[in-house]
Order: structure tokens, then C-alpha cells, then sequence
């Protein structure tokens, strides 16, 4: 992922305030989704300013956790058992993301120009989220 078409971030305060919008974002998200999430588990979160943001939330209704991702990504979710930390949910994501786009191109719907947009949206975020996965300097001080 790169931050060609991404704003930059110039100070912690910046950062804080990516990092909030985000968090809002996810909960809008899973609010959405008929999830009604209750807390954040910072501690095993990880976000990445201004790119990526991988949140583990806990829902009080339906009861349970899930990863959310959101950022310069589309924002999406699962629950918490398809990944064992921020890192592999980011690689979960990007797998799914992969299936999906091909799933689009098999099904013939990429001939809708939206569709297509969407299908190559969906390559390109996940390239880059497994290139962020793979990349060990990321990962080296995972706290959030």
C-alpha cells in the first residue's frame, strides 16, 4: 500500500485524530451490520496511520469479538476466531479480498464499469495489506 493518494500524518496529533475517525468508522460499520459493539480491546488493535487500522472489538449484542479493518481499504469485518492477532487478521482480509474480486470476474460482473472498479479496488487493497502483513519491520513493536 502506499500513500500516493493517502494524506499524510505530521504529528501524534494527526495521528490521534486518523486513528479516532477510524474507530468511528469500524463502529459505524458493525452498527450497520446489526453488531452493537460495546469496547475497543486496545492492547491487541494495531493501526497503521494513515493507511490501515485493524480494530478488535467487542459486541455486546451479538455477543462475541471481531477484527474490523478500515483506512485507505474498504472497511470490512469478521469474527474474531478467523485470526489469531491484528496481523493475521490483515492477512485474512487480504486473502478474502482476493476470492472476492475473482468471484466478481467469474460471475461475469465486471462487464458493470462499477463492478470492475470495485473488483480492481479489491486486488489492489489486498496486494497491499499482504505486503503490510509480510513486512516484519511493521510488526516488530505491536502494540497499537
Amino acid at each position: 500500500m502506499t500513500q500516493e493518494n493517502t494524506p499524510s500524518i505530521e504529528n501524534a496529533e494527526q495521528e490521534a485524530q486518523w486513528a479516532r475517525e477510524q474507530f468511528q468508522k469500524a463502529n459505524r460499520f458493525l452498527a450497520e451490520k446489526g453488531i452493537v459493539p460495546d469496547t475497543v480491546k486496545v492492547d491487541e488493535s494495531r493501526f497503521l496511520a494513515p493507511l490501515v487500522a485493524v480494530w478488535k472489538l467487542k459486541a455486546s449484542a451479538p455477543k462475541g469479538d471481531y477484527w474490523v479493518i478500515s483506512g485507505d481499504v474498504p472497511t470490512d469485518c469478521v469474527e474474531v476466531k478467523a485470526a489469531q492477532d491484528a496481523r493475521e487478521a490483515m492477512r485474512y482480509f487480504s486473502l478474502q479480498w482476493q476470492l472476492k474480486a475473482q468471484n466478481l470476474v467469474d460471475s461475469g460482473a465486471v462487464k458493470d464499469p462499477t463492478q470492475a472498479q470495485f473488483a480492481q479496488l479489491l486486488v489492489s487493497r489486498a496486494q497491499g495489506l499482504y505486503e503490510l502483513y509480510e513486512d516484519e519491520k511493521v510488526w516488530t513493536n505491536e502494540t497499537a
